[in-house]
């Protein structure tokens, strides 16, 4: 579903995605790890079109995208629903017209359509009837889960997840967790889950993405990273003080001669 191969991307001098090469296979579950300021963030927002890369490829569906214009990236875009770390609800807009708001601003649906697809997709990550409540009124996982419901009613092909859990007690966390692997197992979708939590990871993963200095440097299914003897990849999911990975690496690595 989505082939990436020789990626890179630099901001202001320092490099993010060095050379990075991911395969993300049609239908699973692909869970990128690494620590922060390693470019996960940075892949899925590339993947999306709203960072464009200084090289490389990416193709989707077989289609190379990097050199889309902006139009021709806006069909590509309506393949793939983006669910941001933040939510990024609009709070001057109910649940409902958060929900509905690709529906209403891309698609030429009547008001009917559009009321019984946004019911649909807040049953869909249980929170049926709060449509007339605002933003402020949600806790941080309603407003992921909202932030979800946008994205399934534009039916897609590939859902990128960022943070999903970030934020979140441990209770709402496994209900999330969940809701993704039922979503995958449902509506057959390929996704990509950026993530910190070990527990997330190894719970919804068909494929695990170990990110280190901008490279992808390990991939497997999770009973391969759970047992690796890689000593970064080790040290990362067992979330050890001591071994390779230093506090201080990201200020090191990455700068461009």
């Amino acid at each position: 579903m989505i082939v990436i191969s020789n990626l890179y991307k630099s901001f202001e001098g320092k490099i993010i995605l060095n050379d990075l090469n991911l395969t993300v296979k049609k239908g699973e579950t692909t869970v990128i790890i690494g620590r922060s300021g390693a470019g996960k963030s940075v892949l899925l927002k590339t993947i999306v079109g709203l960072i464009r890369p200084d090289s490389g490829s990416i193709k989707i569906n077989g289609k190379e995208v990097t050199d889309l214009s902006e139009k021709e990236y806006d069909k590509v875009r309506m393949e793939i629903g983006m669910v941001f770390q933040g939510g990024a609800l609009f709070d001057s807009m109910t649940v409902a017209e958060n929900v509905a708001f690709v529906l209403n601003e891309f698609m030429d649906l009547d008001s009917r359509t559009v009321n019984d697809k946004v019911e649909d997709a807040l049953a869909m990550v249980g929170l049926k009837g709060i449509e007339h409540l605002n933003p402020s009124h949600l806790s941080g996982g309603m407003k992921k889960r909202v932030s979800l419901a946008r994205v399934l009613c534009m039916e897609p092909q590939i859902i990128l997840y960022d943070e999903p859990t970030s934020e979140v007690d441990p209770i709402t966390a496994d209900a999330i967790n969940h809701l993704i692997v039922d979503l995958r197992n449902k509506l057959k979708v390929t996704s990509i889950v950026v993530t910190h939590d070990m527990s997330l990871a190894f719970q919804v993963a068909d494929s695990i993405a170990m990110f280190y200095h901008g490279q992808v440097i390990a991939q497997g299914p999770p009973r391969e990273i759970r047992t690796t003897t890689h000593p970064v990849v080790k040290q990362f999911i067992y979330g050890k003080s001591q071994g390779p990975i230093t506090d201080n690496e990201n200020l090191i690595f990455g700068h461009v001669k």
